[in-house]
């Protein structure tokens, strides 16, 4: 007798994530949800670990209810559950669940762990939406849900405050739709209750098992990185830590044995920060050491001590030397 796929059934999990500019989109998504609409809405925002008030937003915006996830809750067919500050989102074994796992794209939370999660929990019956935002985070997670036949859709960058995001996306794979946040709800509101069609993929990617494992709390990062990457040569700007290269990856993606995650443009923009980060360090130290060498001449004149007064006169002014142009590189990397 024939097993049933453990995907079958309708399309009853909608994941969305959105970042810089998404409020708005995810407003006017939620308003046209109607009261009987057919599958569960997660929804990460970016904010990091500022104190949020999208739960609050979005229930004004709409009639579905919406909460603030709670670990180790089971998920509502016609509710919104929105991404608590500082813990990313992830739906596993039928429940959410919330971690305070690494950073990716320097967030959490972040979109990436919730669409790889629901792709890998639920297969063709996810459909991702992203929205709104700079650079290319939830790329990998769309493609993530597309591979185990799920549907993707996209905000129309021309539509979206910050089209990054949406833009990245439809470079990298075949979205099934790119619409105005405005036709976003009403599309849902079609497939949402939709059988999953009999050829979607009956299993996942050993790729994405090994990297959803490396989220989970009980998960060996280090072990399931071996298998989907290869050492890259870079350090993690976050930890330190090798990146290894994730294999078969478009765009180039990278993952530290801690968990931490990048796309190669990601991680250009991290070593920007950390690389001004350590310019002004730089220049503070010298600053200080400046300062002190110019009383420690003063001190040596009192002293009656001119040559050593010279001497630290001198070292002075090629402290100020370097930091002008330590000043001068810093206004060159902005």
């Amino acid at each position: 007798m024939k097993q049933e796929s453990p995907f079958a059934g309708t399309r009853d999990v909608v994941v969305i994530g959105a970042s810089a500019g998404g409020v708005g989109a995810l407003r006017t998504i939620v308003s046209q949800l109607p009261l009987d609409f057919g599958a569960t809405v997660l929804v990460v925002l970016h904010i990091g670990a500022h104190r949020s008030q999208l739960a609050n937003v979005l229930r004004r915006a709409g009639v579905l209810p919406v909460d603030v996830a709670i670990d180790g809750a089971v998920p509502r067919t016609g509710h919104v559950h929105v991404a608590p500050s500082d813990h990313h989102l992830l739906l596993h074994d039928g429940r959410l669940r919330l971690t305070r796992g690494a950073r990716e794209h320097h967030t959490r939370p972040a979109i990436d762990p919730l669409f790889r999660s629901a792709a890998l929990a639920a297969g063709p019956r996810v459909i991702g939406v992203l929205l709104s935002g700079c650079n290319e985070d939830g790329t990998p997670g769309l493609q993530a849900i597309k591979s185990c036949g799920g549907l993707a859709i996209v905000q129309d960058p021309a539509d979206a405050e910050e089209p990054a995001m949406p833009a990245s996306a439809l470079r990298s794979l075949a979205v099934d739709h790119a619409l105005p946040a405005s036709d976003i709800g009403p599309m849902l509101a079609k497939l949402a209750g939709q059988a999953v069609p009999a050829a979607a993929p009956a299993e996942p990617p050993t790729s994405l098992v090994h990297e959803m494992a490396m989220c989970l709390p009980d998960g060996d990062p280090f072990e399931h990185l071996k298998v989907i990457g290869k050492p890259s040569g870079f350090s993690c700007p976050d930890c330190s830590g090798g990146l290894f290269e994730i294999e078969g990856t478009q765009p180039l993606r990278l993952r530290c044995h801690t968990g931490h995650a990048y796309t190669a443009n990601t991680l250009k923009d991290r070593y920007d920060e950390t690389t001004e980060e350590a310019l002004r360090t730089a220049i503070r130290a010298l600053q200080e050491k400046e300062a002190l060498m110019r009383k420690l001449a003063d001190l040596d004149r009192i002293a009656g001590d001119e040559p050593r007064a010279r001497n630290s006169d001198a070292t002075a002014q090629r402290l100020a030397r370097q930091v002008m142009a330590l000043r001068r590189l810093t206004e060159e990397a902005a």
